[in-house]
């Protein structure tokens, strides 16, 4: 009885805070104009299929005069240049660069792509987006004028995370739920600590000249997460950083299909919490997401009514960050991936403990580049 009320109180806090977030989240303004002179910057590496959706969304921007677009054909094995010459269609605000040379040790390729675009801005405002975003016509104007109404250094407006299979339903809506059901966003937004950060580097807004006060990507150059670690080099150097809900204004679908979920958090999920604090969390997680469920199905009458309070939490508390996520209502499907919270949580404590293997094996690769640890630089490198 003991460890099916501790799972069901560990649930119903996650619940708790997933409303709060769901009521006090700030959120991106869906009117603004920005006068100010801002750069876009879009690394993308094998990127044809999806790069020229977003070159599209960008030209049809609105609210931003003084638009520039750059965007870095990182090293491509496919047709990622032509692809966004096309899209781009002579349009003189975008210029794309072709990058031929693979990182050098002790970065990843992702944190020397940003870095080298970062070197060619000389606007006072810095977008980076990843090839997969997908932006509504007045996202760039909504965040940039965001950035500069709440004075911060980093903005991060955080995207409706799209699904398109099971594997996704199931795994993807976990990014929002681990911050929208452990941390008051509001309160995190106000502090310093790097503790507390959240972002999300497929939709990053920078102050540059924050951003090259702490060293630009130089100073997360060997990160598997550089967008994480960006902000948190910003709030030890004293600046704030926030974290904003983009709802209708911009949204992705990040990994298509299971083979892509699998291979995409292997990348990075080892980086996420070190030995033992990983198996505390495993530990946590079990507690307060599979012990309830077990208790609500299997267990008699005390267990079973704690059980079933604790499922029922841990069920709203999905929904919930769900619909922080979204803006607004969700759909049955989110639901249904809601009811299976319970396997959700199984799958992403499988890819971390999945992605710890393979990085201790030398084996990480992500499209196409190895990920290895260099002998004599000490540091990760895709």
């Amino acid at each position: 009885m003991t460890v099916a009320r501790a799972g069901t109180g560990i649930a119903l806090l996650g619940a708790a805070i997933a409303l709060y977030n769901r009521v006090t989240i700030p959120r991106l303004s869906e009117t603004a104009t920005n006068a100010e002179p801002v750069t876009v910057c879009v690394p993308a590496r094998n990127e044809a299929a999806r790069l020229p959706a977003l070159i599209a969304d960008l030209r049809a921007q609105v609210g931003v005069p003084e638009l520039r677009v750059l965007i870095l054909d990182d090293a491509s094995n496919d047709d990622t240049l032509g692809a966004a010459t096309a899209a781009i269609a002579g349009d003189e605000r975008f210029t794309v660069i072709r990058g031929e040379n693979e990182p050098d040790p002790g970065w990843t390729g992702k944190a020397a792509a940003c870095a080298r675009l970062a070197a060619l801005v000389r606007t006072p405002t810095l977008v980076f987006l990843d090839a997969d975003i997908r932006l509504a016509a007045n996202a760039i104007a909504a965040a940039t004028v965001q950035l500069r109404r709440h004075g911060v250094a980093l903005l991060s407006p955080w995207p409706w995370q799209r699904s398109g299979s099971v594997a996704e339903a199931l795994v993807q809506p976990l990014l929002c739920w681990s911050w929208a059901s452990t941390l008051p966003i509001s309160l995190a937004n106000r502090s310093t600590r790097p503790s507390t950060v959240v972002a999300c580097g497929q939709f990053l807004v920078l102050d540059a000249a924050s951003y090259r006060a702490i060293g630009g990507h130089a100073t997360v150059a060997a990160s598997v997460t550089e967008d994480l670690d960006i902000a948190r080099a910003l709030r030890r150097s004293g600046y704030h950083t926030e974290l904003v809900a983009a709802g209708a204004l911009a949204s992705t679908r990040m990994y298509c299909g299971a083979a892509e979920v699998e291979a995409g958090y292997t990348r990075w999920l080892w980086s996420a919490y070190g030995g033992s604090v990983g198996v505390g969390v495993g530990a946590v997680a079990a507690l307060g997401y599979w012990v309830p469920v077990v208790a609500a199905f299997v267990g008699r009458d005390a267990v079973r009514r704690a059980g079933v309070v604790g499922y029922g939490a841990a069920v709203a508390g999905r929904v919930l960050a769900r619909a922080t996520e979204v803006g607004g209502g969700v759909s049955v499907a989110d639901v249904i991936a809601a009811l299976a919270h319970p396997v959700s949580v199984g799958g992403y404590l499988w890819l971390w403990v999945r992605s710890r293997q393979v990085r201790r094996r030398g084996a990480l690769r992500w499209k196409g580049r190895d990920l290895f640890l260099g002998a004599g630089a000490g540091c990760w490198r895709f």
